[in-house]
């Protein structure tokens, strides 16, 4: 039997168990109700899911052997924003304090009724923007990755130093791939951070940062490929 619940549909749930037996049931009850599910053993093997596939929640017990939900709830969420629901059979007022201090969104005792868990998941859920809506955690361009959360551009294992500015124009761009930004709204969008060195009506100057962008991003600048020009416009991010 299903639960109807109005959170977003398909949403991908990574369920973090050392139980086998619990596992396999919150991964039937989950697909039951409509959600795509990944399970991992331990912390080790759900920071390898992690680092190959988008989750739009985590379910996450507690007490696992080796590292626990604790701590790896304060790794996770110094690196990403995907919530966290902890699951635990200790239920004392100082552990749920403890789990949301490490930055869970929520934290449920076992045993619990099937429903609660169901309606916990929908109130994460509505929360936070839907799977669809929201786009990919990494774009790739050409030799380099840029990742979205972070705002960082990597090549290979080296983070590459991007100014102010620079991040965030690459910010703004990588918000919309393969859609046009006008200079006005860069200018605008760029103008709210009195950090960023560039002037609030200066279309000029968002020229002068876009070729400075693409010197970093572009293997010709000359012919860009993935930092590109939209006649009377302003500009385009192309991932591959």
């Amino acid at each position: 039997m299903t639960i109807a619940s109005d959170s977003p549909p398909h949403a991908h749930i990574l369920v973090v168990d050392d139980d086998e037996r619990i596992r396999s049931l919150l991964r039937r009850f989950l697909m039951r109700n409509g959600f795509l599910v990944s399970t991992a053993r331990d912390a080790a093997h759900a920071r390898r899911l992690l680092g190959g596939l988008d989750f739009d929640l985590i379910v996450l017990d507690v007490m696992m052997p080796g590292e626990d939900g604790f701590s790896l709830t304060r790794d996770l969420r110094g690196r990403m924003s995907t919530p966290i629901l902890l699951l635990t059979a200790r239920g004392e007022t100082g552990d749920r304090i403890n789990g949301l201090e490490s930055g869970a969104d929520d934290y449920l005792a076992k045993p619990f009724e099937p429903r609660e868990l169901l309606l916990r998941i929908a109130a994460i859920l509505r929360r936070v923007p839907a799977a669809e809506a929201r786009g990919p955690k990494f774009l790739t361009l050409g030799h380099l990755r840029y990742d979205v959360d972070k705002g960082e551009l990597w090549q290979g294992d080296t983070s590459l130093r991007l100014t102010g500015t620079e991040q965030a124009l690459l910010r703004r761009l990588a918000d919309t791939p393969r859609q046009p930004v006008s200079r006005l709204e860069l200018i605008e969008d760029l103008g709210r951070n009195p950090a960023d060195e560039i002037s609030e009506n200066s279309e000029r100057a968002i020229d002068v940062q876009i070729t400075r962008l693409r010197r970093k991003i572009e293997r010709d600048p000359k012919e860009p490929r993935y930092l590109q020009t939209v006649r009377g416009t302003g500009y385009m991010l192309v991932p591959d």
